[in-house]
């Protein structure tokens, strides 16, 4: 039976380091050799009728490896997320750091859990900041008319003061994303932009030397910004939590009749889920700026 050690890191991360015995490990590889033998198909064979000796000479061990550790790892994961009642967030990260045939096995499982989260006198602030922004530069529901003079526009003041509002929740609230979250979605957005770099013929080099970075200072920004919006993502679904701000079926369905395509509506209506988290997000930034 495996055993496992679980450390708390900064950042409401956690690491698991777990410990499976070489004989639990030859357990799983004999059943994964055995899953893999019902679904080979050899010519002169029906699907799942292979001999082992036969198998053997098409299943690698690499093979048998990759879906001993990949079933074993996913089913110790959800067996301790179970039992120390922990909710990660995203993905894991593994390492298998000892990992050789005939041996015991280590694996390193690093996870994050959703952040904690102090709004301070969000209220407070955010009346502050719409104090110091002139009253005829609010945009309020129904002032529909361009001001005179080449003023902004109505929606500019709403920008503007929405931009200011949630500057200043975030500089109020006390909030640590795990770094596990923000360096996935750092290398992800470094991946795209590398991607397109290369679309147009350009090097990776050449672009950050015209735009004046180093691909340090680029890292940089991409996790100053990755963390700021993960942080107000985070923050606004506490601030709805709080003022139990809630998106009802009606809500939804107002949204769904607009969409006159049928096709499009019940795909729509299917991940209702992900529409209903915008809506929700929506009438938290309202009611922020309604304060």
């Amino acid at each position: 039976m495996y055993s496992y050690k679980k450390e708390k890191l900064p950042k409401n991360t956690t690491q698991l380091i777990v410990d499976v015995p070489k004989a639990d490990v030859k357990k799983e590889e004999t059943e994964a050799f055995s899953r893999l033998q019902k679904n080979l198909t050899v010519e002169g064979f029906r699907q799942g009728k292979v001999p082992s000796e036969i198998a053997k000479k098409h299943l690698t061990k690499e093979v048998v490896y990759q879906e001993l550790a990949q079933k074993m790892i996913s089913r110790i994961y959800q067996e301790v997320l179970t039992k120390e009642g922990l909710k990660p967030i995203i993905s894991p990260k593994v390492d298998l750091v000892k990992a050789k045939e005939g041996e015991d096995w280590q694996i390193k499982i690093v996870l994050a859990e959703k952040p904690t989260i102090t709004l301070g006198d969000y209220k407070k602030v955010i009346k502050d900041v719409k104090a110091k922004v002139k009253k005829s530069s609010i945009w309020v529901p129904g002032k529909d008319n361009p001001p005179a003079g080449g003023a902004k526009k109505p929606e500019e003041d709403k920008n503007q003061l929405l931009n200011e509002v949630l500057t200043a929740l975030l500089n109020e609230s006390k909030i640590e994303v795990s770094d596990l979250v923000i360096d996935d979605e750092v290398n992800h957005r470094l991946t795209h932009l590398i991607d397109e770099i290369q679309k147009i013929g350009l090097t990776t080099e050449k672009y950050l030397k015209s735009k004046n970075l180093t691909m340090d200072s680029l890292k940089a920004q991409f996790k100053k910004e990755t963390e700021d919006t993960y942080k107000l993502e985070f923050i606004l679904a506490e601030v709805a939590d709080k003022e139990n701000l809630k998106v009802e079926q009606a809500d939804l369905d107002k949204l769904f009749v607009n969409i006159k395509d049928e096709k499009e509506r019940k795909t729509a209506e299917q991940n209702s889920y992900y529409y209903a988290t915008i809506l929700r997000k929506q009438k938290t930034l309202d009611y922020l700026i309604s304060l």
